[in-house]
């Protein structure tokens, strides 16, 4: 196929995009319209789910992943990756019931960043064992406080490491006192 060359495109640059949008034509008609059916002749949606399963079952079955459960978020491999690279830490929350959840962090993470992430952790832990449908965070947080070697969480923009938290530290959710 020649390419007509006008006078105004005497410089190279021209040039060259005028060439390229020739062979990007040129592929498009040896590709024909059964180059867009193929990719709608793709695997039914279970399917995928499925294969992904599947990978992610494997996955967790890695030394580094092993804690996680069998039913892993993407989100929580991320977690787990970040830990191992250092990149994030787990504070340990005790509730009154004295059950420790292992909460994962970033390493600059804020008080606010640490109530999402318990949120988060209690959602999860709920849909795979069933159990209470619905918290009010909102009564959670004005019901509790998050406590670090006696010092209470109140700001949520402080930055955790500020109040001296560190990797594998204990913070617990105390009771607030009622004010008269």
């Amino acid at each position: 196929m020649e390419e007509e060359q006008s006078p105004a495109a005497g410089d190279g640059g021209e040039q060259l995009l005028q060439t390229e949008e020739v062979k990007k034509e040129i592929l498009t008609e040896e590709a024909g319209p059964d180059a867009e059916e193929e990719d709608e002749e793709s695997l039914p949606h279970s399917e995928i789910l499925d294969i992904f399963e599947e990978g992610l079952a494997r996955l967790v079955q890695d030394p580094l992943l092993c804690d996680l459960p069998i039913q892993v978020t993407l989100e929580e491999v991320n977690s787990q990756i970040a830990l191992e690279y250092g990149q994030a830490m787990t504070v340990r929350v005790a509730k009154a019931d004295g059950e420790i959840m292992p909460i994962v962090v970033v390493q600059n993470a804020t008080v606010l960043d640490l109530k999402k992430a318990i949120r988060r952790f209690m959602e999860l832990k709920q849909q795979r064992e069933g159990g209470v449908k619905h918290v009010s965070w909102r009564y959670v947080w004005r019901t509790y406080h998050l406590v670090f070697q006696g010092e209470k969480l109140e700001d949520d923009t402080m930055r955790l490491k500020d109040y001296g938290i560190r990797n594998r530290d204990e913070v617990t959710f105390m009771k607030r006192l009622r004010k008269k």
